[in-house]
């Protein structure tokens, strides 16, 4: 499986960017997709998740993003997106795409993902 994440740049605070992510090698379908970000001098950390269809198809989001951010996912394309909004300087960090079979209580849990994308870059000016 390889994940191959874009759409990362330089944005003002306040306002909006998307992200996308492409999986290529099998279908998605079986695979909780997310998202998850590092900071400079932080550890990487959750975002968002979209669960996969078999276990009901929900999604979870980091308290720091909800009401602001939105995952979506396209199993015929074999895609995940994130819409970001209202960003804040805080939100700068580079952005990985991942996935997994994990249960549903492991999924804010980095090590429970099998493979991740290279990394885009987001900038979130003040």
């Amino acid at each position: 499986v390889q994940l191959q994440a874009s759409g990362g740049g330089l944005v003002q605070a306040g306002g909006s960017l998307r992200l996308s992510c492409v999986a290529s090698g099998r279908t998605m379908r079986p695979y909780h997709m997310g998202w998850f970000r590092q900071a400079p001098g932080k550890e990487r950390e959750f975002v968002a998740v979209a669960t996969r269809s078999g276990s009901g198809g929900a999604t979870y989001y980091a308290d720091s993003v909800k009401g602001r951010f939105t995952i979506s996912r396209d199993n015929g394309k074999n895609t995940v997106s994130l819409q970001m909004a209202n960003v804040k300087p805080e939100d700068t960090a580079v952005y990985y795409c991942a996935v997994s079979q994990t249960v549903l209580t492991g999924l804010r849990d980095a090590s429970n993902y099998n493979y991740w994308g290279q990394g885009t870059l987001v900038t979130v000016s003040s």
